[in-house]
């Protein structure tokens, strides 16, 4: 069985409520999930002319005019909601935020939750957010996302924390608290690209891809696996031991209703998933991220939808892995 098994929490669109965002959460910690997670973008602008990464025709699937809550303040207010669960973002867009302020929150809140915190670090995709921000760095959002992330381990593992960057300095200071996790926050990167996943091997703790990138297609194992490899190989030449940096992979079809005949990845009875989740562990994945929002508002189930298939996956398909 992987390592760990995550939850997509509802934290934009028509679902996203305290009172879902609370139910679902409970619901995951008291059937074993090991984690929930949430998304980020802070500014949805009217009109919005960059390619989208994980729709074939580059249309973001998102409404302008529906809530999108802040992912950190959601998973503080999740952090008092549930007992022992991880609290993740896939993925916090660094770029976007000031990073020593980002530092202190992330870690603020893993000492509020008592060390439970996963920091999914992302670059973003969409310019018209950079710009509507008021920031100019959209064309180096990869470089200072690299920037952003070493400052943040300075921040968070330096008695004396020192940084020398082109888009962040700092240096006297104290940065309390800590956070609880030692060395520091895990940070899973975000994306599919040969760039994330050399970020990933440079810095990361785990490499976290969608499989719904049709530049990067992972929808297979085998497309996933070639992905791993290049992730081991890149982790070499970082200097690093491939083992130390996890997979985690999100999914976003799975469906217990259908009969699996079509062979799509975690759709189909019990037994098969389990075979899915089997296979899937034999390529390396450690960690698998279900995104049960999609099936659930193609069904128009809402929450008792969702509900209902991480029933179905912890009651009936945990117990055949």
């Amino acid at each position: 069985m992987p390592t760990t098994f995550g939850t997509s929490m509802p934290s934009r669109g028509d679902m996203a409520s305290p009172e879902n965002l609370r139910t679902l959460a409970q619901r995951a910690e008291s059937l074993g999930f090991d984690s929930v997670w949430v998304s980020d973008h802070i500014i949805l602008p009217r009109k919005v002319d960059s390619f989208y990464p994980y729709a074939a025709d580059g249309v973001a699937t998102f409404r302008p005019d529906e809530d999108y809550y802040d992912p950190l303040a959601t998973l503080n207010f999740l952090a008092g909601c549930t007992q022992k669960i991880r609290l993740g973002t896939h993925v916090l867009i660094l770029p976007y935020r000031n990073p020593v302020v980002t530092a202190k929150m992330l870690s603020t809140l893993d000492v509020l939750s008592g060390g439970r915190v996963i920091l999914g670090a992302g670059v973003g995709w969409m310019e018209e957010e950079f710009q509507a921000l008021g920031l100019d760095t959209y064309a180096q959002r990869g470089a200072v996302t690299d920037e952003y992330i070493r400052a943040f381990i300075e921040l968070w593992t330096s008695d004396d924390p020192v940084f020398e960057g082109k888009y962040i300095n700092f240096s006297n200071i104290h940065f309390l608290p800590k956070p609880v996790q030692k060395p520091h926050i895990p940070i899973w990167v975000g994306g599919e690209s040969n760039r994330a996943i050399r970020r990933a091997a440079r810095m990361g703790n785990a490499w976290h891809p969608l499989g719904t990138n049709p530049d990067f297609p992972l929808g297979t194992p085998e497309l996933l696996k070639a992905s791993i490899d290049r992730l081991a190989a890149r982790t070499e030449r970082e200097g690093r031991n491939p083992q130390e940096v996890e997979v985690a992979f999100r999914i976003s079809t799975f469906d217990p209703n259908s009969d699996g005949s079509e062979g799509v990845p975690f759709a189909g009875p019990a037994e098969k998933v389990a075979e899915d989740i089997r296979v899937y562990e034999a390529l390396g994945v450690t960690n698998l991220i279900f995104d049960f929002g999609g099936v659930a508002s193609s069904k128009a189930g809402g929450p008792s939808e969702i509900i209902a298939m991480q029933e179905a996956l912890a009651l009936q398909v945990w117990p055949k892995v």
